[in-house]
């Protein structure tokens, strides 16, 4: 697995397209989350149609070719310097297939942030355009309106990424299986991972990676299910490393860390736990595309380069 192409860091002034391509922004969180990025001297504007809710499906942050237009044109926007998503939810697979991907391959790289069904945009970013991007903390997202661990690790990634070459566990973290391992960072919500598979953005497989999981609301059954898939398809085959993140509302730990052992750790592959990135407090931004040792004994993650360039 080869690293992918680094956007450049943030400066004062740069201009920040926000994006829906999921679910419905409340409007008093995305106003919210504007006025951070003012305070950060960033230049933030949120796309036409951030605020649209599906006509039959409220569930969608509009119709899925707006979502899929306005994800495209701030892209090709050159004076747009990063494309920040509102938040999550559920769209990204109805409209990933609207996109014109060729017009977003000669723009050039830019950064890209957002986690959980943002999942499936990270992987279309790598697969089609081969860019790395920023798993973290999105615009009008609770965690990033309201923790300052969210936030300054984000700005920090942002502005001086060579501060934020080592990213470390909060304390507490555990070890599923010890050792370090060297590869190329990708991953997301497990889920979307899995029902990624067969789609034109999917990877043949993580072979080579270190694969960053984490995901919401999934019972331990339905984890076991989704890793048992991923295992059968072997697509984890080749991984060199884990790392997971949380697993909010997926039921008491206990049992999930049960799951994640039996169907990860016979792998024979480092795996860190509870590295806090994902649906949780305070979470880590976490890149992917980058070449990073994982050191799941110390629980940091060290990126041979800064995230940005």
């Amino acid at each position: 697995m080869r690293p992918l192409a680094r956007p450049p860091r943030l400066a004062p002034g740069a201009k920040v397209a926000v994006v829906a391509p999921s679910g419905p922004v409340p409007e008093a969180r995305l106003q919210a989350g504007l006025d951070i990025l003012r305070g950060w001297d960033l230049d933030p504007f949120a796309m036409p149609h951030v605020l649209d809710t599906g006509r039959d499906l409220g569930y969608l942050a509009g119709a899925d070719a707006s979502r899929a237009r306005d994800l495209e044109q701030a892209w090709c926007d050159p004076s747009v310097a990063a494309v920040f998503c509102a938040r999550g939810g559920y769209g990204v697979q109805r409209m990933a297939d609207l996109v014109d991907w060729d017009a977003m391959r000669r723009a050039a790289p830019k950064v890209f942030l957002g986690y959980s069904d943002i999942t499936a945009l990270h992987e279309a970013f790598a697969t089609r355009l081969g860019v790395a991007t920023l798993h973290g903390p999105m615009t009008a997202t609770e965690d990033f309106l309201k923790n300052a661990r969210a936030q300054d690790h984000l700005r920090t990634t942002l502005f001086t990424p060579e501060d934020a070459r080592v990213i470390t566990a909060p304390e507490g973290a555990g070890t599923l299986v010890g050792g370090r391992a060297r590869g190329v960072t990708l991953g997301g919500c497990v889920s979307l991972l899995a029902a990624g598979l067969g789609t034109p953005d999917a990877r043949p497989s993580a072979r080579g990676g270190l694969l960053l999981l984490e995901d919401i609301g999934e019972e331990a059954y339905r984890l076991d299910r989704i890793l048992t898939q991923l295992l059968r398809a072997d697509w984890l085959t080749g991984v060199a490393g884990i790392a997971l993140g949380s697993w909010q509302e997926c039921g008491p730990y206990a049992e999930v860390r049960a799951v994640l052992a039996d169907r990860l750790g016979g792998l024979g592959v480092p795996v860190a736990e509870e590295f806090g990135f994902g649906h949780c407090a305070g979470a880590l931004t976490m890149p992917f595309g980058a070449v990073a040792e994982l050191d799941a004994d110390a629980g940091t993650l060290t990126l041979e380069m800064p995230a940005l360039a």
